[in-house]
């Protein structure tokens, strides 16, 4: 940066990065597909795993004589753990060499699984997976999804999609697994199989990663993470995704109830939530021509918008086809908004620091984990019907949505001639 050039920071807009000849061929290479690969097959493992406790918990309530509520506290746990350390793992990621650090990660969650699979006493086993799968998960998947920002130009929003869409994935692909495992072998050996097979795959990734050429160079100083809160920019996404998400959670926990209550029976009822986690991969994978076409703002924008209205197709429902349309406009929805969030924060934020962004961003997440199933079944009892829930989510999707009406993209910004000082705080 020259003398005679201003210091810029996040509220002026992206924090422009200036490649060498070097950085910048290679970009968009096959290298580069092979890291957004390896954050597919990361995003694939670790939400797979995450996602498949709900078929172990009966066999491990049964086993440590638990009820249900103790029972899940094994997700609650692991939640916490691994949505709160990922913003200390982007950060990591950010200043050290990602492929120990996701090494690390592969060993943790793999030994956590097994370790699980030993424990004769609950706390044990609270210890092992809630540590295991949560630290070990955080030290794989935003590091790994921070890489690829930093590998591409041209396609940069197709490949932000591949690597998201692992999540949906791994969410419809792990629990059937699983569910065979414990049928044929019981639960024991099946966090055996399913924690040496995570551990297999999260090496190969590990060996796959380089640092991106478009970012700053490991170990050097970055932007803390107490920057992105003084912008307006950044706590405005953040409250979006919270309530966003915190409406998301709902369909989670109480659509296949909803579609019992109207006449599905349990298989018909469960296949919703598939239907959401399928369709959510073909909005992942829409981001890029969508993206480039609309822009990425405006894509994030729409998704929200699309997410927040599908519940009043959920609200009017009173058929099983119904629920279903509605099954699928939120996993498109809500699947494009996923992919996009990266592409967004880069545009606002720039390429340096990418995992220190994500990682103080997705705490988002773990909150609204905490407070979207209370709050919508607070609602649903003083509604005295489901549909109070559905209320909810429809009143927190549309808060998602208030949020981030007045954002404009840093281009806009730019073109209209205008800082935006409203920025800071």
């Amino acid at each position: 940066m020259s003398a005679a050039e201003p210091d810029r920071t996040a509220e002026d807009g992206p924090i422009p990065h200036r490649p060498g000849v070097a950085s910048a061929a290679a970009a968009d290479t096959a290298r580069a597909w092979l890291i957004a690969g390896a954050a597919f097959a990361a995003s694939f493992v670790t939400f797979g795993v995450i996602y498949s406790f709900g078929v172990f918990l009966r066999p491990i309530a049964t086993a440590f004589h638990a009820d249900a509520a103790a029972g899940s506290a094994f997700f609650s746990i692991t939640a916490v753990v691994y949505y709160g350390l990922g913003a200390v793992a982007g950060r990591l990621a950010d200043r050290c060499e990602p492929r120990i650090l996701i090494m690390a990660g592969a060993v943790i969650l793999g030994l956590g699984l097994c370790l699980t699979a030993m424990a004769g006493h609950i706390w044990f086993a609270y210890l092992s997976y809630g540590l295991g799968v949560g630290v070990g998960g955080a030290c794989c998947y935003v590091p790994t999804l921070s890489l690829v920002g930093g590998w591409f130009v041209r396609h940069r929003n197709a490949a932000l999609g591949i690597a998201a869409s692992g999540t949906g994935g791994g969410t419809m692909a792990v629990p059937p697994l699983a569910a065979l495992l414990i049928r044929h072998y019981g639960w024991r050996p099946a966090e055996v199989v399913l924690g040496l097979a995570a551990t297999v795959v999260l090496l190969g990734c590990s060996v796959v990663v380089r640092a991106p050429p478009l970012a700053r160079p490991a170990g050097t100083a970055g932007r803390p993470a107490v920057r992105l809160w003084r912008t307006r920019t950044f706590v405005l996404l953040y409250l979006s995704w919270v309530a966003a998400t915190a409406a998301l959670f709902v369909p989670f926990v109480f659509l296949p109830g909803f579609a019992r209550d109207h006449g599905a029976d349990a298989v018909a009822a469960a296949g919703l939530l598939s239907l959401i986690g399928g369709t959510s991969i073909l909005g992942r994978i829409l981001l890029g021509p969508l993206g480039g076409r609309l822009g990425v703002l405006p894509l994030f924008k729409a998704t929200v918008l699309m997410m927040a209205l599908s519940y009043a197709i959920w609200l009017f429902s009173s058929s099983y086809t119904w629920l279903a349309v509605f099954a699928a406009v939120l996993g498109i929805a809500y699947g494009s908004r996923i992919a996009a969030m990266p592409a967004v924060l880069i545009e606002y934020f720039g390429i340096e620091d990418l995992g220190t962004t994500l990682g103080a961003f997705f705490t988002a997440t773990g909150l609204a984990a905490l407070i979207g199933p209370p709050l919508a079944g607070l609602a649903a009892d003083l509604g005295g019907t489901r549909r109070g829930a559905v209320l909810f989510a429809l009143a927190a999707g549309l808060l998602g949505y208030l949020a981030v009406v007045p954002l404009r993209a840093p281009a806009a910004r730019k073109a209209a001639g205008c800082r935006d000082r409203g920025d800071r705080q």
